[in-house]
């Protein structure tokens, strides 16, 4: 072989395989990102989400594109990532009931979030608002809860679905009040604010961060929040615990949004996209706005949302016992 060829024969034997990989992992710079969201949109995650994805394109220098694969709990969002390349261009902006609560209750659940998933970063957290239909008679919640005992399985309640945070968010609170409703679950919070609004349903829990602008608006009316201190988007709404019903002293129902990806990222992978992240949630239009809805900041590492992950799901274990999904 001439002194030229041999050259060039080593010069290409040593491009294969991995002075390739670089130019691969350089290849995906410039694709868009798919953000997958589990919920429909015009929803409390979809908008969470849809404020998220500019910010985040610009820390990556890519196009981030929200894509709504809603159903079953959003665990067909889960699986549409748990199926996808682990090259970073397909992410999970997830809700935490899908995470903590879902694995509990579901029958049949297409993946396991603690391995088949690659947990990215935290994004946020929240609580959520008890809004009822404008005519409906109970102005608070000692006034719901005498109402619904007087009136036991007449009121009906919506949710994003069986075993969303905002169903057992609403289960607890009957329980520890000691009221019957009827559970109606929808496939999202935004149908469900829809048949609130329209006097088909007579309450719900939603995110603050939208059920705070439908009440703002006076096509629903507040009554109160499930944290533990009030909202400071919503001064005027109390907490439940500030109803003075026994059962409701100590209420804190809660959750969480994170981004997750395929599993097998490699490492340096999902610590690139924890830092965007990361820079996207500093970013001062970003943080006001979400104050604005009411969302708290929860950003961090992977392994800190991982350990918060795990440790919610152990706690919905027990209230969850003896709900199914099929």
């Amino acid at each position: 072989m001439p002194m030229f060829s041999r050259r060039l024969a080593l010069a290409t034997l040593a491009l294969t395989p991995l002075a390739l990989a670089p130019m691969h992992a350089a290849a995906q710079d410039g694709q868009p990102v798919r953000l997958i969201v589990g919920y429909a949109a015009g929803g409390p995650v979809d908008q969470a989400a849809r404020l998220f994805a500019p910010a985040l394109g610009k820390e990556l220098g890519q196009s981030v594109i929200v894509e709504n694969k809603t159903g079953a709990n959003a665990t067909i969002a889960g699986a549409e990532v748990m199926r996808a390349k682990p090259d970073g261009l397909t992410l999970w902006y997830a809700a935490s009931p899908t995470i903590t609560i879902s694995p509990n209750v579901m029958s049949k659940m297409p993946f396991d979030p603690a391995k088949d998933l690659a947990p990215v970063a935290p994004v946020l957290s929240y609580y959520n608002l008890l809004v009822v239909n404008n005519n409906e008679p109970y102005k608070n919640v000692q006034e719901l809860v005498a109402y619904a005992k007087a009136n036991p399985g007449k009121l009906a309640y919506g949710s994003a679905g069986v075993g969303a945070s905002n169903h057992l968010g609403a289960l607890l609170f009957a329980k520890r009040s000691g009221i019957e409703m009827n559970h109606i679950p929808y496939k999202g919070n935004a149908p469900a604010m829809t048949d609130v609004i329209g006097g088909q349903l007579s309450m719900m829990l939603d995110i603050i961060s939208t059920a705070s602008n439908y009440a703002n608006a006076g096509k629903v009316r507040p009554l109160a929040v499930t944290s533990p201190q009030r909202n400071a988007s919503l001064p005027d709404v109390p907490t439940f615990a500030e109803s003075g019903i026994e059962g409701l002293k100590g209420f804190d129902v809660g959750g969480w949004y994170g981004v997750y990806g395929p599993k097998g990222m490699a490492p340096e992978l999902v610590a690139k996209l924890n830092k965007a992240v990361n820079a996207a949630l500093a970013q001062p239009d970003l943080k006001k706005r979400y104050k604005e809805l009411g969302y708290d900041e929860w950003t961090g590492d992977a392994q800190k949302l991982a350990e918060r992950a795990a440790k919610e799901r152990a706690m919905w274990a027990t209230v969850t016992q003896g709900i199914t999904v099929d």
